[in-house]
């Protein structure tokens, strides 16, 4: 999952802390601060698609602002980020009304999707009533075929105070087959225009807003489009609308993260534009040496005035495998203090997913478990936990993956850093041809165990870390395989996170721990065998030191 985190600094009205200005340009998680009990917001939905056939705007993604928004510290809230409406191909065997665009949610905000445009074949079966655009944060824009004139959809659906959007502009029924103009979308601050011969509607104008620190115009409707012989497409509006097309041109897409609505298409097969996603900004007031963590990947501009940050680094980690298998290996375990950050720049900040489990094939087939992802911060890399193996080696990584059986432990602290990001996988055991159990993955603070007669390799421990203010265990390996047939147990998994490896017959290794970097656990041999336990997400933290 992405998102831009801007941090712009400003001495607090009240006691010198640090105004914050967060942007969600995808959907991830938010937590809240300590101290921070209230957010201003901005909460922007995907736009509608334009239709296509001589097809109206796309409805601009519902737009909703406002201030004193209560939250609760220590929380994570889910931002959700909606995608834009698909915009249609113009072919003449599909239904071309443009696609609703995706909500937006913070909290308990919901601004809802813009309506798709409506389409001038859309009262011929199987798509009869689909010259209308529909409704939504603002409706799509009409259409028209023959005497039927296909009416802008509704906007401010579901109905919410202060208004969301407006609806689109109608169809009409004059012109000939190629001329007949369109309704344009319903933009944030404006209906789209009707379609008045020879001239398609241009989408609403949007709406603007400062919660970055500069004036930004959001929820344009898309304009409407037109035909190859008749008058003008519509433009469309302020702030992403994309531009209806008159053929041959295309509709035109609506601008990203901005919840414009797609520009109508013209003729058929000219295709329309697709909606643009929408966009979620918070803006909050914190102390100084505020600590901010990242559950999902998002980018940040260092404020001004802050020269150096504590940081810890936690990558994804490794998925355990399949049949006889060794446990993932932790996520990479990076943290220090001091590092220098230069003001005005925005840093990536990438947190790594967990590497997916082996997967069970039928036959007694032996599955690797998949590596994790990385995790960074600025020059700071976390290399993803090391896979599983399926009766095989482990995979090499952050920390490594355990064995399966005999078979090699792979490597950990790979590539290498100082000081070390994590540690070996354990080797598995066999005592005869039919029995076997898997290594233990590494962790961050300790080796993976070694497979035994007895059980499956317990994963090694993960490291704690207090830069949140409070001891957290990080990186724990992922438990080795056992079997039942043996009476042999699987191993548990490493503090930290780590999934437990498992020796029933058709039962899945446990996953880690999701925002730990823990490993997954191995499953058991059997002819149909159970998944390989998923390595869990990893985790970036910084502490401002100013």
């Amino acid at each position: 999952m992405s998102g831009i985190m801007a941090m712009l600094l400003g001495r607090a009205l009240a006691a010198g802390g640090y105004t914050v200005v967060q942007t969600f340009t995808a959907s991830g998680t938010w937590t809240a601060p300590t101290g921070v009990t209230e957010v201003e917001y901005l909460c922007i939905a995907g736009g509608g698609g334009g239709g296509a056939q001589q097809g109206g705007g796309g409805g601009a993604g519902g737009f909703r602002t406002g201030t004193g928004l209560s939250v609760t510290a220590g929380t994570d809230y889910t931002v959700t980020v909606g995608a834009g409406g698909a915009g249609k191909s113009g072919n003449t065997t599909i239904d071309n009304q443009g696609g609703i665009g995706g909500d937006s949610t913070f909290s308990t905000i919901t601004s809802a999707g813009g309506g798709g445009g409506g389409f001038c074949t859309g009262e011929v079966a199987p798509f009869s009533g689909k010259s209308a655009g529909t409704s939504g944060g603002s409706g799509g824009g009409g259409a028209g075929f023959l005497t039927i004139q296909g009416l802008g959809g509704a906007g401010n659906t579901p109905s919410t105070t202060p208004s969301q959007g407006n609806n689109g502009g109608n169809g009409t029924t004059s012109g000939s087959a190629n001329n007949r103009p369109t309704g344009g979308g319903g933009g944030a601050s404006a209906v789209g225009g009707n379609a008045t011969a020879p001239a398609s509607g241009n989408g609403g104008n949007g709406t603007a807003s400062t919660i970055s620190g500069s004036s930004v115009t959001y929820a344009g409707g898309g304009g409407g489009g037109m035909g190859s012989s008749g008058g003008t497409a519509g433009s469309g509006g302020t702030g992403g609308g994309g531009n209806g097309g008159k053929s041959p041109a295309t509709g035109s897409n609506g601008t990203a993260n901005t919840g414009g609505g797609g520009g109508g298409g013209g003729d058929d097969t000219i295709a329309s534009g697709s909606g643009g996603s929408g966009i979620v900004i918070l803006k909050y007031t914190v102390a100084s040496q505020t600590v901010f963590t990242f559950k999902s990947s998002t980018k940040w501009v260092a404020p001004t005035g802050v020269t150096s940050v504590d940081y810890l680094v936690i990558a994804g980690g490794g998925g355990g495998g399949v049949n006889t298998a060794g446990g993932g290996g932790a996520g990479g375990f990076r943290t220090g203090t001091g590092l220098s950050v230069t003001a005005g720049t925005e840093y990536t900040v990438t947190v790594g997913a967990g590497g997916n489990g082996g997967v069970s094939p039928t036959g007694g087939t032996f599955t690797n478990g998949a590596t994790g992802s990385n995790s960074s911060f600025s020059t700071i890399t976390s290399n993803g936990g090391g896979g599983g193996g399926g009766n095989a080696a482990g995979l090499n990584g952050g920390s490594g993956g355990g064995a399966g059986s005999t078979t090699n432990a792979g490597a950990g602290n790979t590539p290498s850093t100082t000081p070390s990001q994590g540690n070996n996988g354990g080797v598995g055991a066999t005592d005869n041809s039919t029995y076997g159990t898997g290594g233990g993955g590494g962790g961050a603070g300790a080796a993976g165990s070694n497979g035994s007669s007895s059980s499956g390799g317990a994963g090694g421990a993960g490291s704690a870390s207090s830069i949140t203010g409070s001891s957290v265990t990080y990186a724990g390996g992922g438990g080795g395989s056992g079997d039942t047939r043996g009476s042999r147990a699987g191993g548990s998994g490493g503090s930290g996170g780590g999934g437990a490896g498992t020796a029933a017959v058709s039962t899945n290794g446990v996953s880690g721990t999701a925002n730990t970097g823990g490993g997954g656990g191995g499953s058991a041999y059997a002819t149909t065998q159970g998944n390989g336990g998923a390595g869990g997400s990893g985790i970036v933290i910084i502490k401002i030191n100013q």
